[in-house]
């Protein structure tokens, strides 16, 4: 079986998933922090929308240069992060369903100027850097929401907000 064959069920599920956290994300809650050293929500949200879309950069180059223009996406509605989310989620889907197992096969970087931050065979990154990403600020997403009373989709079954 093909590495993508593998990984697309899972990414597809993780994405629908996510989807389903990210429609809940109110308006009027976007400026939302719950502690000083924690993310606002529209930067949280807005993250969790873009890293989908850094599937076929992975893909398409061997050395991620952070050199410091990056610009994180900030939802101003829930509409547009929706948008975001899912124009991402179907171009990395795109690069995932193209991808070979050489190219899953190569080996990584994610570097600042001369400071290595890892590097890892690609399939590492999708699983690593993306999926297990997502699914890790997927749950910070669903704290912050709790904490504002917004009811919980179910991830793998139903929430406690969806049980009767």
């Amino acid at each position: 079986m093909a590495i993508r064959d593998a990984i697309l069920p899972e990414y597809d599920q993780e994405m629908a998933n996510t989807r389903k956290m990210l429609a809940v994300v109110p308006d009027g809650k976007l400026s939302y922090k719950p502690h000083s050293k924690s993310m606002q929500l529209d930067k949280l949200a807005g993250h969790i929308a873009e890293m989908p879309g850094w599937l076929p950069m992975t893909m398409q180059v061997e050395v991620l240069n952070m050199d410091g223009s990056y610009q994180p996406f900030l939802p101003k509605t829930n509409a547009e992060l929706l948008a975001t989310f899912d124009k991402n989620v179907k171009e990395g889907r795109e690069a995932l369903a193209k991808a070979t197992d050489e190219q899953f096969a190569v080996v990584w970087t994610m570097k600042s100027g001369d400071q290595v931050y890892f590097s890892m065979p690609r399939t590492a990154v999708v699983r690593s850097l993306i999926m297990n990403h997502v699914i890790h600020h997927r749950a910070q997403l669903g704290v912050y929401l709790r904490l504002n009373d917004v009811p919980i989709p179910g991830m793998y079954g139903p929430s406690a907000d969806e049980q009767k």
